[in-house]
């Protein structure tokens, strides 16, 4: 009892786990704790009384021993046992508010932190989210926030409470008996050793057990979810995936043993520590009282004090390293809100408005280069799934992640000096060898990234001159991966114009060949699409993407037409589909179609990053150059077919 402090040794003792707490870290901390000033007052307040409530109670069991029951007042030892009753209700009262306090300033904490961690991760350039994984965006935003909040609402509170707890205790034992209050401290250097040395042990297996749990987590993860559960079955591979679990399952119960064992003597060697600083005051208490030097009472009282004294001590021994670990999960937040922008919107940017249409790039150049300023740091995570290399073998990989790009390029450039005109209302088409820079280009468009040299024109003025927001309302782009999220068919064409009418919605549905399919759903428009839209075919979609497209009402249309791995009745309604929707837009089109191609006023063949090649489909294939090659080698199939 009363050693509620002593299990941070378990995970925060060794030296070299010690962060370091800088004083400007400290000031921005406090900073924001500003908002719940006045919460934390009124918790200190409540502190204040608490402690001197529980001061209180064994001054009356001393009074009851010593004068009220010998003097046989039963007056005296009616209002004593009420007081005594009295005393745990009011503190109950006082804990219920403490607690309200201390719940209000530290979920108020977690809230101010995620929506700035939030609001700053929207406005990350796309390099951002290539080279960082999604786990270590959720410990950021779950696991350092919580540890943020802990710093605040417990961990500081609980060194005041546990300073003003020690004083208060240690003054009201001194005024009782100073040999007693001596006597009483001298055990707690026993009492944290033996904390430190079995607490490693305990810490060390502790995070032995998170990490093993860790493995068998992402071992389920990587198993359970839709396509590997798809694959583990084409490949009969249940029986090897059972025993793989059984495995790591048994490995986590070992340890959880050890864990438990492990505590129990820990606890064991604690509570003895304490017993021998229990005794030693009882036994020289005793005598004092066999001396006559002081009252029964005053032992009782002290027996009463000497839990409460050395919870507090246990806490304030515990508590630089406590307060450093919470401390650093600040550090984690604030690297986070403190990464630079790539992407910025200049002050007094424009907003776009009666937009033509005109496109021109001058001279862009553009390097996929990582600054390791604008990415976060190597953090190791106890327990977290995102620290496991290798899911199925558990082999660990001796590369730094730094030393993995999440893009490999065959070149330094991605695109080298890159100029063309899109007039407003015309369709250009892109077509080049894989990996040529044509996805690249058609990033850059949208401001996913900024070129490294030259600038890209929309009727005439710089995208970086643009507000963001006004200039993603005039791009609509459909992406040859295209992602639905996991909701209705409804919601995910609303997320085009949130505002949209049903009227409308069903209007881009049915301009994109796609509304007849929703309508014969069980729950049309309300149909949940599944995760990543697993539950619809790739032609259906790709549908509900332009219609998705549709709805938005783009000035200019960014396409990568993809539809080599659709059916011919899929393929058909897109590219009918696609007929509408470029209709009267400027459209960049990265084309794998000859219709697409035929139809497109301007046809810019890309090779390494490079425009090779310029004109209409007659004039390049006169060229007999690359558009002539990939003429012949990927579209010579579709020559005799009618584009209809």
């Amino acid at each position: 009892m009363g050693f509620h402090g002593s299990g941070w040794f378990i995970f925060a003792s060794s030296p070299d786990e010690k962060p370091k707490v800088t004083r400007q870290l400290l000031l921005r901390v406090l900073r924001y704790s500003n908002p719940y000033r006045w919460q934390i007052a009124g918790m200190l307040a409540l502190i204040l009384l608490s402690t001197g409530l529980t001061l209180v109670s064994p001054l009356i069991l001393r009074s009851l021993i010593d004068s009220t029951i010998p003097a046989r007042d039963i007056n005296r030892l009616v209002m004593s046992a009420l007081a005594l009753l009295a005393i745990p209700a009011i503190g109950g009262v006082i804990n219920v508010l403490q607690r309200r306090l201390n719940a209000s300033v530290g979920e108020g904490v977690i809230y101010d932190l995620r929506v700035a961690l939030f609001a700053h991760l929207q406005r990350m350039s796309l390099r951002f989210f290539t080279n960082t994984k999604v786990g270590e965006l959720m410990s950021r935003l779950n696991n350092d926030v919580v540890g943020a909040q802990n710093a605040i609402s417990n961990t500081i509170t609980g060194i005041i409470t546990n300073i003003i707890q020690t004083t208060a205790v240690l003054a009201v034992m001194l005024t009782l008996e100073w040999r007693l209050t001596l006597v009483s401290v001298v055990i707690l250097p026993l009492f944290i050793v033996a904390a430190r040395r079995l607490g490693g042990s305990l810490r060390d297996i502790a995070r032995k057990q998170m990490d093993l749990n860790a493995m068998m987590n992402a071992h389920m993860n990587e198993t359970l979810n839709i396509g590997g559960a798809l694959l583990v079955k084409l490949f009969g591979r249940a029986p090897v995936e059972t025993t793989r679990f059984r495995e790591r399952a048994a490995k986590v119960r070992d340890t959880g043993i050890q864990r438990a064992v492990t505590g129990a003597i820990f606890f064991v060697i604690i509570g003895m520590v304490s017993a021998i600083g229990t005794a030693l005051v009882y036994g020289l208490g005793g005598y004092l009282v066999i001396r006559g030097t002081f009252t029964v009472g005053t032992i009782v009282a002290f027996g009463s004090y000497l839990a409460n004294l050395y919870g507090a001590l246990s806490g304030l021994a515990s508590a630089p390293v406590e307060f450093a670990t919470s401390v650093v999960s600040f550090e984690r937040v604030f690297e986070v809100i403190d990464l630079p922008l790539d992407i910025e919107e200049k002050p007094g940017a424009a907003n776009l408005q009666n937009v033509r249409g005109e496109l021109v790039f001058e001279d862009v150049s553009f390097k996929y280069e990582i600054h390791k300023e604008n990415l976060l740091s190597d953090v190791h995570r106890f327990g977290q799934m995102d620290t496991v290399t290798a899911v199925l073998s558990g082999k660990k990989n001796g590369l730094q992640e730094e030393e993995t790009p999440a893009r490999s390029q065959a070149r330094e450039v991605a695109l080298d000096h890159v100029s063309f005109r899109a007039e407003s209302g015309k369709l250009v088409a892109l077509v080049g060898p894989s990996g040529a820079g044509k996805t690249t280009l058609t990033y850059l468009i949208p401001r996913l990234y900024d070129p490294t040299e030259g600038r890209i024109l929309l009727d005439g003025r710089d995208l970086r001159d643009a507000a963001l927001d006004s200039l993603s309302a005039q791009i609509g782009m459909v992406t040859q991966e295209t992602h639905l999220f996991h909701d209705t068919i409804r919601t995910n064409l609303l997320y085009a114009r949130l505002d949209a009418t049903q009227a409308e919605v069903e209007a881009a549905a049915k301009a994109a060949n796609i509304h007849d399919f929703i309508t014969g759903l069980p729950d049309g428009y309300d149909t949940i699409v599944g995760e990543r839209g697993y539950r619809l075919s790739g032609g259906e979609k790709q549908r509900i993407t332009l219609a998705r497209v549709i709805l938005k009402d783009p000035c200019i249309l960014v396409l990568d037409e993809a539809t080599s791995h659709l059916d011919s009745e899929s393929e058909m309604l897109i590219q009918d589909a696609l007929k509408r929707v470029m209709a009267g837009r400027t459209s960049i089109v990265i084309a794998h179609r000859l219709s697409t191609i035929l139809s497109a006023d301007l046809i810019l063949a890309i090779d390494r990053g490079q425009v090779v090649e310029r004109g209409t489909h007659t004039e390049l294939l006169a060229q007999g150059g690359l558009y002539a090659h990939l003429y012949e080698t990927q579209f010579s199939r579709e020559r005799d077919v009618p584009s209809g």
